[in-house]
């Protein structure tokens, strides 16, 4: 059965603890795009990554791989859930999901977050083993510019997307809803 692993990006502090807000896994277009691929008999993860305001490889790590990933999986990282997915591949290199998709991918390019995200080497092969997708903007910050460079780089037949004026790729930048039509696509396809 086909499957796709939806991991979100990193929320302030403040966000993550407003008991006001959402999850994590339950902001901007990732509860619409989990219902999309549910009423399409795709099975969506989403999971809830630990202490996401402050992410850690290790404990991200942990929490990603409690989920099958198979020829058949699509992998979906938003901002440093990007980073987080190029690292687990550049290690896991037995691992071949059908895709992979980051959306406004982050790698820490300034190493500032301590996260680990950013310790490694983006391994040249990934895209031997996979489709990678790079869905981008040309109105996102800098640092996603830089990340975006930096994947390029390494893997020079990366399937770059530009989506004009969708800034980070969520609703209060520039993207203005809470849906993602064009992610679905790219899933779908």
């Amino acid at each position: 059965m086909k499957n796709v692993i939806i991991i979100h990006g990193k929320p302030s502090k403040e966000n993550y603890y407003d008991p006001a807000l959402g999850t994590s896994s339950n902001f901007a277009w990732i509860p619409w795009l989990q219902k999309q691929l549910l009423v399409r008999d795709i099975m969506p993860n989403v999971p809830e990554m630990p202490h996401a305001y402050l992410p850690e490889y290790t404990s991200w790590k942990r929490e990603f791989e409690r989920f099958d990933i198979t020829p058949d999986t699509t992998l979906v990282g938003h901002s440093m859930a990007g980073g987080f997915l190029l690292r687990w591949l550049s290690e896991n290199l037995d691992a071949s999901p059908a895709r992979v998709v980051l959306v406004a991918p982050s790698l820490d390019p300034l190493c500032k977050n301590e996260t680990g995200f950013c310790e490694f080497e983006i391994d040249s092969a990934i895209t031997d083993r996979t489709q990678l997708i790079v869905m981008t903007s040309d109105n996102d910050s800098e640092k996603a510019e830089t990340s975006r460079q930096m994947i390029i780089d390494a893997l020079p037949t990366t399937d770059v997307r530009m989506f004009p004026g969708y800034g980070h790729f969520i609703p209060e930048h520039s993207l203005g809803k809470d849906t993602l039509e064009e992610l679905l696509a790219i899933i779908l396809e």
